[in-house]
């Protein structure tokens, strides 16, 4: 007696369609960015939504991909957290997850938000292996409708894991964020993150320093809480872009819990920097994206 033998979906013996899907989605995003850090605790997050939200207030359609699998915040700080997602069936007979979305009563072009933390609920830990978290990913990219997009940000979880080689493996970056803060030991961690993305060849790699100083509520002078300088330091030794610092605000803070990213809060110095980071990476992509098509041309 014989049998047909199974369908077998190993690498290396044909295309995985789930692969190819991502392939066909980030033609239709004009920059990709991802948003990392070395370390933990450094306001990464938080960088990776003020800047998608930034970005949207300026007119620009942006996706926000939170993907943190075992720590998702990024739907909570756009307000976001309660949403349900839905799936739209295709021709195919797959389903496609609908990103939700948050446009602050109309203030900006809608940001589209996927993330774990709207699959599971918020007090379940996810214990997942590497591959699971890997597969997760790639659905969260491939199974998900993004459309046309000027701005894909992807924000990862702290160190240089799974989670980042899934997403450079499978889509080309236009540019790496990332985010320290000033104090020695965070600048030990982030060095390795810039170093990363360097041998992974990402195009355009910029450093942002947050959490840089305290503006006292009192008398209005700047405290060095965590030391002065330190990102500008990182990205002059690494040979890579600094794109300016972000002080701690208080407002922040409540900002974050209320569901609203600070540059849609109030005029603050905290939101200011983050306009004008959002401004200096848009003018840098534009520049790069000029030369790169003048050499095709050539």
């Amino acid at each position: 007696m014989t049998i047909k033998a199974p369908t077998l979906n190993i690498g290396g013996l044909g295309a995985d369609p789930l692969t190819e899907r991502i392939k066909e989605k980030q033609k239709k995003w004009k920059y990709k960015i991802a948003v990392l850090s070395g370390k933990g605790g450094v306001g990464k997050s938080t960088v990776a939504v003020n800047l998608a939200a930034a970005l949207a207030k300026k007119g620009y359609y942006v996706g926000l991909l939170d993907a943190d699998i075992h720590g998702p915040n990024v739907a909570k700080m756009l307000g976001v957290d309660k949403a349900d997602v839905l799936a739209e069936r295709l021709e195919d007979g797959r389903f496609e997850m609908l990103p939700p979305m948050a446009d602050f009563m109309g203030q900006i072009t809608p940001i589209k938000v996927m993330s774990m933390g709207f699959l599971v609920p918020e007090d379940q830990p996810i214990i997942w292996r590497g591959a699971l978290v890997t597969k997760a990913i790639k659905q969260l990219l491939g199974d998900v409708k993004w459309g046309e997009l000027d701005f894909m940000i992807i924000d990862f979880p702290p160190g240089t894991g799974d989670e980042i080689l899934t997403v450079v493996q499978n889509v080309q970056l236009d540019a790496a964020v990332i985010v320290t803060t000033p104090q020695e030991v965070a600048l030990l961690d982030t060095g390795k993150a810039v170093n990363m993305m360097k041998k992974m060849e990402v195009p355009y790699i910029a450093v942002v320093e947050n959490m840089s100083y305290l503006i006292c509520p009192h008398c209005g002078n700047e405290i060095d809480l965590f030391g002065k300088g330190g990102g500008k330091k990182l990205a002059e030794k690494e040979g890579v872009d600094f794109l300016g610092e972000v002080p701690i605000d208080l407002k922040a803070r409540e900002a974050s819990d209320a569901g609203i990213p600070i540059v849609l809060y109030g005029d603050t110095p905290a939101a200011r920097a983050f306009m004008e980071l959002a401004d200096k990476l848009v003018k840098k992509l534009e520049e790069l994206k000029g030369e790169e098509s003048k050499e095709k041309t050539e």
